[in-house]
């Protein structure tokens, strides 16, 4: 059930408890469970933190730590499934679900007693009402007695028309309204369960009720604004609700920077040096502060999209950008940092003026900036991208786990060094995926399929192992698609989906399946879960929906072909 009073219902409940916390690997949940963090420091609250990557992982981790617990907290995990049938638990353990991933769980919805949901419902979710999808058992039985009976009387000498005057109209009635009944209930839960997307952000909501605890700061408001920021760099959200989320976001800001003005002398060192939070015009390029300029246009996704980089013509254009914009080869080549000083202020307003002239039409966005003391400056998705790379990066005996906990981490200000390490393992992914990029398309990898086009990477392929990450490969599959409609002739490349796959697990002989809607539609619903469904069923392939977004799948690599010809037929 939903719950109203976050003060009351969840928080207060947790006070003096012990608490297991289950957060999912994705950057809403690590900066939700950030924030969740020094709340129950705060309290003295003690707990105990797992991260989880999908739905085995959670049962697993709940059967491990569930001694003794009699609260669990899940966090952008569990809201989509059924979780009293998924993981059994007792019957007086409680579990405060936060999740973004929608549709939730009608099951999580209806249950009065151990499921307490934090989010509230979407304006749109369109949740089925209680009787339309369940029926009490009473009902349920007395049809199945009057079946049963009618069973049993029947003699094998009786004549079937004895039988049917036997079987009286009201039994007859009540099985054609039972059939109705399910048969509305079926369409208005394939209505219901249609479209996988995601909802408000986890953080924004925790931090909201950091507010009304009077327990907020600026650090926490930060880390709710970098999980707002992912939403929308990953195409989770719309971008109305990215704009209603960060209008909501700057009243915290403006309220939390009086704050600190009014405390500190406007020309002391401490107020020159305070932690300062602003939202102002900033430039659609990934990492520039921390970049050369050439390589953060090169690698950018909207720039590298709009100037069509992967090709010749593009590299040509992108070297006539930066002549026209009075910025020297030797300049665009050397960390931003680095440039001349009167380069460096005058590079936004040189690169708006000449955006209407290349179609960067949207080069320049409004983004919330962190700044403390005199050197550290970093925009929003700047710490998106590293914590990516971070929580994506396994190797060299790196468990999933470790890279959570750095991640986690890297929203600390004291472990500037982990921020700093997360942004060079960024450029070296957004290396790697314009690479990918490029290469499929030089060499036509990008293939239509009739109602969708597909990119597959083969076992080998150069970077590959990258690509068997969640993250890393919806990434590479936004920036494939978004370049393929670019550089397509087909009128239609714009209104057809992409499924990108990759390998994910050499010794099981797995691939990563991940499916993302077309670019001409603005809503990020996302139909692929169900479709993927249906074509397993149809085909019988192996296939394992263990993430929490149902659009990412993992599937046996030789039943791929097969599972794809499914899919063409289906959305045909």
């Amino acid at each position: 059930m939903y719950i109203e009073d976050l003060k009351k219902d969840f928080y207060n409940v947790l006070i003096g408890k012990r608490i297991l916390l289950l957060v999912n690997y994705d950057i809403d949940a690590i900066c939700t469970c950030k924030i969740l963090q020094y709340l129950f420091r705060c309290d003295s609250i003690i707990y105990t933190l797992v991260p989880v990557q999908g739905i085995t992982d959670l049962q697993n981790a709940y059967e491990e730590n569930c001694e003794e617990i009699k609260y669990v907290v899940l966090v952008n995990c569990g809201g989509t499934i059924d979780i009293v049938d998924s993981l059994q638990p007792e019957e007086d353990v409680v579990f405060f679900v936060i999740d973004s991933h929608k549709p939730t769980d009608v099951c999580n919805i209806y249950n009065n007693g151990q499921i307490r949901l934090l989010s509230k419902a979407e304006d749109d979710e369109g949740i089925p009402e209680f009787e339309e999808i369940f029926q009490d058992e009473s009902e349920e039985d007395d049809q199945n007695c009057s079946d049963d009976g009618s069973g049993d009387e029947d003699g094998a000498e009786e004549s079937r028309q004895a039988k049917r005057r036997r079987l009286g109209e009201e039994a007859v009635l009540r099985r054609r309204e039972r059939r109705l009944w399910e048969e509305k209930r079926d369409r208005l839960m394939f209505n219901y369960t249609q479209f996988s997307y995601y909802g408000h952000s986890s953080a924004v909501i925790i931090f909201e009720l950091a507010w009304k605890l009077s327990k907020d700061n600026m650090d926490l408001l930060w880390w709710a604004i970098v999980a707002v920021t992912e939403q929308i760099l990953l195409g989770k959200v719309e971008n109305y609700q990215y704009v209603l989320e960060t209008g909501n976001l700057q009243g915290h800001v403006a309220r939390l920077g009086y704050q600190g003005e009014v405390l500190y002398d406007e020309n002391s060192t401490h107020h020159k040096t305070a932690l300062k939070i602003t939202y102002d015009k900033d430039l659609n390029l990934a990492l520039y502060r921390h970049w050369t300029v050439e390589a953060s246009l090169r690698h950018s996704m909207y720039s590298a999209v709009k100037l069509k980089l992967w090709t010749l013509r593009g590299e040509n254009k992108l070297h006539e950008l930066l002549a026209e914009m009075g910025l020297p080869l030797v300049q665009s080549r050397q960390k931003f940092n680095a440039m001349d000083l009167v380069l460096r202020q005058e590079f936004h307003s040189m690169i708006a003026k000449l955006a209407d002239k290349y179609q960067l039409h949207d080069i320049v966005i409004a983004s919330f900036t962190l700044q403390y003391g005199f050197r550290s400056r970093y925009c929003a998705a700047d710490v998106v991208y590293a914590m990516l790379a971070t929580l994506e990066f396994t190797g060299r005996g790196k468990s999933p786990g470790d890279c959570f906990v750095d991640a986690l981490d890297c929203l600390s200000r004291q472990k500037k060094d982990l921020l700093e390490d997360g942004i060079e393992k960024a450029k070296r992914m957004l290396m790697c995926i314009f690479k990918q990029v490029q290469a499929a398309l030089d060499m036509h990898q990008v293939i239509s399929a009739g109602p969708f086009v597909y990119l597959v990477l083969q076992e080998g392929t150069l970077d590959a192992k990258m690509f068997s990450r969640p993250h890393c490969i919806t990434l590479l599959a936004h920036f494939a698609l978004k370049a393929h409609v670019a550089s397509s002739r087909n009128r239609k490349a714009s209104s057809l989906p992409l499924i990108a796959s990759a390998p994910h697990d050499l010794d099981k002989g797995t691939c990563l399946i991940v499916g993302i809607p077309p670019t001409c539609e603005d809503s990020p619903k996302n139909f692929f879960g169900r479709a993927f469904e249906r074509a397993a069923e149809k085909t019988s392939a192996r296939m394992l929906p263990d993430y929490f977004d149902s659009s990412i799948v993992e599937l046996k690599t030789e039943d791929r072909t097969r599972f794809f010809d499914a899919l063409t037929t289906l959305l045909s």
